[in-house]
């Protein structure tokens, strides 16, 4: 074979290795930045109890209902709950291993995000299917839901464009292809009310339920949308450059805020979220992807009072007793955290700050 030959193979050959990994990847990539902030660690993650150890796979996100029976929803497809007495119990089984989001209602049901089904009602009668299309498409990704007073159903949907398996692609593109969703029960209809979000995730309602607070994980902020009066409609950022991606909220006793937060880019692996051709090479594995992310390295949650200034915030650096953590309730001076590194719930006393 001569040397005009082997070029030729080994150009052709170039030309279908760049075909493959930049004409047909899975993601169109943006630049994902480290964020400008930071807060000094204080290690308190390390001295969390630990509830349930060994029977909760993976417990992402916690509600407690009027009686403070505490719920969870777990990557095996069960709902387990905690009872005041300190039993356990696997309580509903649902074929599922995306269950996302909970929230207590007032009737007494719970109400979970299934990644893949959408919005479901579980109560001692079984399972609904409330939503699972909104304007004629599928529901890919329901992440977290609360209930409003008059029975409405808040909801984010974290990426009209990867399904839960593919959500190392949904880092690696780090666009905005999330949502904010209504479901009304008395007309059994969802609508939009945000669009192109950056991987919406957790949603709360502020303590007059004049506003809704969603996190935009990749933008490393918060935003209000308002509910009620002369601004009903109206967006304006709630918190912003925080430390990490903010996972799921939850409203406080207080009125402020608790926020999980999530170390989505490494210092170290910064310059791969810098480079759109090492994500197209990154994105045809989903082992890299992981790698590339910082998820598993440490944890964080940070008080937000409701002017959206930072008041306390509580870590494990380097990922010791929690990692991971998705999710911090308060309930009767405690912080109860869920998270997807382990197998139970963290539970922290809290003081006076």
């Amino acid at each position: 074979m001569d040397m005009r030959t082997c070029s030729a193979i080994l150009f052709a050959s170039a030309l279908a290795i760049a075909f493959q990994v930049f004409v047909l990847s899975p993601i169109s990539p943006d630049i994902l930045l480290l964020p400008t902030s930071s807060i000094p660690s204080n290690s308190k993650l390390q001295e969390v109890s630990k509830l349930g150890e060994g029977l909760l796979n993976k417990p992402e996100a916690i509600a407690v209902d009027k009686t403070g029976v505490l719920y969870t929803a777990t990557r095996d497809g069960w709902i387990t709950r905690l009872h005041r007495n300190g039993s356990w119990e696997k309580w509903r089984h649902i074929d599922s291993d995306n269950l996302f989001g909970v929230t207590a209602t007032a009737a007494g049901d719970l109400v979970v995000c299934d990644a893949e089904k959408g919005l479901l009602k579980v109560g001692e009668d079984g399972v609904t299917v409330l939503a699972s299309h909104v304007n004629g498409a599928k529901i890919l990704f329901a992440d977290d839901v609360i209930e409003s007073a008059d029975g409405s159903l808040y909801f984010s949907i974290a990426t009209t464009k990867f399904e839960p398996h593919n959500w190392h692609l949904a880092v690696l593109e780090a666009k905005s292809h999330g949502q904010l969703a209504k479901y009304d029960p008395s007309s059994r209809e969802t609508t939009i009310l945000l669009d192109n979000l950056a991987f919406a995730n957790g949603v709360a309602l502020s303590a007059d339920q004049d506003y809704l607070v969603v996190c935009e994980t990749w933008k490393y902020r918060c935003l209000k949308y308002w509910l009620k009066e002369e601004k009903r409609g109206q967006t304006e950022v709630f918190v912003d450059n925080l430390p990490g991606g903010p996972d799921n909220i939850n409203l406080a006793p207080d009125g402020s805020f608790w926020i999980a937060v999530l170390e989505v880019v490494p210092k170290r692996l910064a310059f791969v979220h810098r480079s759109r051709a090492i994500k197209h090479i990154i994105a045809r594995s989903s082992k890299l992807s992981r790698w590339v992310t910082g998820f598993y390295n440490k944890a964080m949650v940070i008080n937000v009072a409701s002017d959206g200034k930072i008041t306390r915030s509580f870590d494990d650096p380097t990922g010791k007793v929690m990692s991971f953590v998705t999710s911090a309730l308060e309930f009767e001076n405690h912080l109860y955290l869920g998270n997807l590194n382990s197998d139970f719930i963290g539970k922290l006393q809290l003081t006076t700050p």
